[in-house]
Formats: C-alpha cells, sequence, structure tokens
C-alpha cells in the first residue's frame, strides 16, 4: 500500500510538474504579441501611450506585479481600458506570457 501511494504521489507530482508556466516560452509570446506596445523589456512603447493617451505602467512595477495572476490572464483574454485582447494569445501561452510577466519584476 505504501508502494502504491508513494508511487502515486510521485506520479502526480511529475504531471504538475509539467503543467508549471515556461517563462522563456512566454517571452517568446510576448516577443510577437506584447513587444510593440509594453517595450522589449516591459517599459511602455512612448508612442504607443501618446497615441491612445494613456499612461502605460512598466510590467516591472509594483502596481503591475501586484495584480495577480488570474487579473493578469483576464486582461490579456478580455483587454483593459484602450487594450483590446489579445487574441493570439490563448492557453497554455497565457501562463506562459504572466510567467515572463513575473520574471520581469525588479
Amino acid at each position: 500500500m505504501r508502494t502504491i501511494l508513494t508511487i502515486f504521489t510521485l506520479a502526480t507530482l511529475s504531471t504538475t510538474a509539467g503543467f508549471a508556466a515556461d517563462a522563456k516560452a512566454g517571452m517568446a509570446v510576448y516577443n510577437k504579441a506584447c513587444k510593440s506596445c509594453h517595450g522589449a523589456d516591459g517599459t511602455a512603447n512612448p508612442a504607443i501611450a501618446k497615441m491612445f493617451k494613456v499612461d502605460m505602467k512598466a510590467l516591472s512595477s509594483a502596481d503591475v506585479q501586484a495584480t495577480s495572476d488570474a487579473d493578469m490572464k483576464a486582461i490579456i483574454a478580455n483587454g483593459k481600458g484602450k487594450m483590446k485582447p489579445v487574441s493570439s494569445v490563448t492557453g497554455a501561452s497565457v501562463d506562459d506570457v504572466v510567467a515572463y510577466v513575473r520574471s520581469l519584476k525588479k
């Protein structure tokens, strides 16, 4: 019985690890879908901010980093303010982008 529980626990842990978000993959998705507005390093593109007349915070800022993962995912999927939904980022890629944004924290 102990062996079965150990095998089950290990199998569960390895399966969970397979679903972990990947910041490196997120960076690739970010570079394709987000970089033009949010900048290569997460600092807003000033021309975009001026054009849309918005104050875009750096993704490394305390305000953005305090946003929950669920809220970040909702912003990517549904947009926020003048930001439109990012329809090209779906599924596990959303988690990966959130992981990448988290990696920008200073």
